[in-house]
């Protein structure tokens, strides 16, 4: 039975991603910034256990590693981000882009960092860093979103440099659009659903060998360009 810890997966695609790996047998270890308010996913059958995390807390990511010291952990799915409004037709809120620093680059980065002990125990050694066809340089034809761009680019920079810093771990590091998804952040508008985007997301995790760790893909497994 394959051990799951999932960031940010109090709703939208984290909570999906608790589900599913749920629904499949998975022991999934679930975080949230507040457990106590996160009623859908205590709600989920399955084993799943909740844990306190905010992943700007660097401190805290240490105590939930220490915490869970001794556990075997096959995937970490690293979900937890933002997309502010920092960026107005006024011009930058550079505190807003901060806090989307902290929250979509370094937080992920040192959460993966502080649990490679744990991902080298089991047996699954695959590290998931939710991202989005936003931070590729190559596909921005249209501007805006500066904060969140820049935020999901440096998430795609960081990536690839721990998948070659941890190749010889048997690490495998993977980058991944959802998908413009119908979520809190995505709207309801959006193409798809959370159903949809996990389940592509999940194969792609699933499928992929050395030879893809540190590439950018999407949830139907397109390639992304940087």
């Amino acid at each position: 039975m394959a051990t799951v810890l999932i960031t940010g997966a109090s709703r939208g695609i984290g909570l999906e991603f608790a589900r599913q790996y749920a629904a499949d047998g998975a022991r999934v270890l679930a975080t949230c910034r507040d457990p106590d308010r996160a009623a859908a996913l205590a709600a989920l059958a399955g084993d799943v256990t909740l844990h306190r995390l905010d992943v700007t807390d660097l401190a805290g990511v240490d105590a939930l590693a220490e915490t869970l010291a001794g556990e075997a952990i096959d995937i970490l799915v690293n979900n937890a981000g933002m997309l502010s409004s920092g960026q107005r037709a006024g011009g930058i809120d550079f505190d807003a882009w901060e806090e989307e620093l902290k929250v979509n680059t370094i937080g992920p980065i040192k959460v993966a960092l502080a649990f490679l002990p744990h991902l080298k125990r089991g047996s699954g050694r695959r590290i998931a860093f939710l991202s989005s066809t936003l931070g590729s340089i190559a596909e921005n034809t249209s501007g805006a979103y500066m904060l969140y761009r820049s935020s999901k680019a440096g998430l795609n920079a960081a990536g690839r440099s721990l998948a070659i810093d941890t190749a010889q771990d048997g690490m495998i590091v993977l980058l991944l659009h959802p998908g413009w998804v119908r979520t809190d952040m995505g709207g309801p508008h959006a193409a798809i659903t959370p159903e949809a985007s996990v389940q592509g997301l999940r194969q792609v995790i699933a499928d992929a060998g050395p030879e893809k760790s540190g590439r950018f893909f999407a949830y139907d497994g397109r390639e992304i360009p940087w």
